[in-house]
C-alpha cells in the first residue's frame, strides 16, 4: 500500500470490477478450487474502492469471503508492488498466532489474472479511522490503545529467523539506509532551498543510536491498518504489510508515536495532539504508551527518541518531496501538490526542532 493510503482507503466498501483491472474469473475459481482448502463456488468477484498501489478485490463465495491481492497490470518497478513478499510476512506470521488475516496462497503464474497475486481470509472485524475513538468512552479507548501497542510490541519481539524470514530484508545500518535513500529522493526532487533539510542531510547520519537490534518491522503500523474484534477491544488481523521488511524496531515504533508529537494541524499525524487532556479522554499519554511498549518488549526506556522523531519527520519530508518532483516531471498527478508542497518546510523545521533537542547545533 502506498504510502499516503491508508487501510480506510481500501476497506471501506467495493464496487464492480473496473475495466483496466479485469480478468478471467473462470481461471481464479479454477486456482481457487485447486489451491484454497474448502473453497466452494460459485466465485463472485468485487473490488475495493482503495488499492491503487495494488488491486485489492473481495472474493465471495455462498459460504466465506476472501480477499485477493495483486500486482497492478503495466510496466513496473521491478521492486514495486511486491505482494509476494506481503504474502511471506503474513504466512510466516500466521503459524506463530500473531493477528494477520489466514493466508490461503501465492500465484507466482501471471496467466491466472493477468499479474501474481496472493489470496487470504476477509477478516470481519471494525476498522476505526479516527484514532481519537470520539464514539467510545474513556475506559474502552483506553483498553483499545493497550491492545494497540501490545499487539505492535509482538511484532517487535517475533524471532524472524525462526519464523523462517531470512533475507527478508537487510540486517543492521537500517536508519543510515533509509537517511541515504530519502535524502537521495529529497535532493533529486528539490523544488526550493530548506536551510534546516540540508542541516538534518548533515546531522542524521552522522549521530545514528548505536547497538539496536533488528526485528520485523511493519513500516506504517496504525489503528485504521488494523481489524479489531466486532466488540471487544482486541486486535485480529494487523494488514497492509506493503512496506514491512526486517529493520530498526524503534524506527517503526517512533513513526507509529508521531501521533502524539506532530502539529494537529497535519493531515497524516496529529489528531492525538490536538486532545487537551489525554488521560480524561482515555488515550495514554506518550509517555505512558512508551512505557507499555517497554514493558511489552523488555527495554528499559527509549533515551533516543528525539532522534529518531526528527528522522521520521525528515523521512516523511522526502516522501512527500518526491510527489513534488513527480508533479514537477509530469509522473504524477497533481491533485494534492500544493498541500503536499506546504507541509514540506514545516516538517523540515519540526525535524530540525528534535534534532537540536537530540544534539544538533544551530
Amino acid at each position: 500500500m502506498a504510502e499516503t493510503e491508508t487501510a480506510q482507503d481500501l476497506y471501506s466498501g467495493t464496487k464492480p470490477v473496473v475495466e483496466s483491472h479485469k480478468f478471467d474469473e473462470s481461471k481464479l475459481a479454477a486456482w481457487m478450487e485447486a489451491n484454497v482448502e474448502g473453497y466452494e463456488g460459485p466465485l463472485v468477484v468485487r473490488q475495493f474502492k482503495g488499492g491503487q498501489s495494488n488491486p485489492t478485490y473481495q472474493l465471495i463465495t455462498p459460504k466465506k469471503k476472501y480477499v485477493m491481492r495483486r500486482k497492478p497490470p503495466g510496466n513496473l518497478l521491478p521492486s514495486a508492488h511486491a505482494v509476494d513478499r506481503e504474502f511471506r510476512v503474513i504466512n510466516a506470521l500466521y503459524p506463530l498466532g500473531y493477528p494477520v488475516a489466514r493466508p490461503y496462497g501465492l500465484c507466482m503464474d501471471e496467466s491466472v489474472v493477468g499479474t501474481i497475486f496472493y489470496v487470504m481470509d476477509n477478516v470481519e472485524g471494525r476498522i476505526l479511522w479516527d484514532g481519537t475513538l470520539p464514539e467510545y468512552e474513556p475506559a474502552m479507548r483506553r483498553k483499545i490503545y493497550e491492545a494497540k501497542v501490545k499487539t505492535f510490541a509482538d511484532l517487535h519481539n517475533v524471532d524472524w529467523r525462526k519464523a523462517g524470514l531470512e533475507g527478508f530484508g537487510k540486517e543492521g545500518d537500517y536508519v543510515a539506509r533509509q537517511v541515504h535513500r530519502w535524502t537521495k529522493q529529497y535532493k533529486a526532487s528539490e523544488t526550493m532551498h530548506i536551510p534546516e533539510m540540508e542541516q538534518l542531510i548533515e546531522w542524521l547520519p552522522k549521530n545514528i543510536p548505536a547497538g539496536d537490534k533488528t526485528t520485523i518491522v511493519h513500516g506504517d503500523y496504525r489503528l485504521d491498518n488494523m481489524v479489531l474484534h466486532p466488540t471487544e477491544p482486541k486486535v485480529i488481523a494487523v494488514l497492509d504489510w506493503e512496506l514491512s521488511t526486517l529493520g530498526d524496531p524503534l524506527a517503526d515504533f517512533s513513526y507509529h508515536l508521531m501521533n502524539w508529537v506532530m502539529p494537529a494541524g497535519d493531515t497524516t499525524r496529529g489528531a492525538i495532539s490536538a486532545i487537551p487532556d489525554l488521560k480524561a479522554w482515555g488515550i495514554p499519554t506518550m509517555e505512558e504508551y512508551v512505557a507499555m511498549y517497554c514493558e511489552h518488549t523488555g527495554r528499559d526506556g527509549l533515551p533516543e527518541l528525539d532522534y529518531y522523531f526528527a528522522y521520521n519527520a525528515f523521512r516523511l519530508a522526502g516522501i512527500l518531496q518526491g510527489i513534488i518532483g513527480r508533479v514537477r516531471d509530469g509522473t504524477a498527478n497533481s491533485a494534492n501538490a500544493e498541500s503536499n508542497a506546504a507541509r514540506v518546510v514545516p516538517l523540515a523545521q519540526f525535524a530540525a526542532s528534535y534534532a537540536r533537542k537530540a544534539g544538533m547545533e544551530g
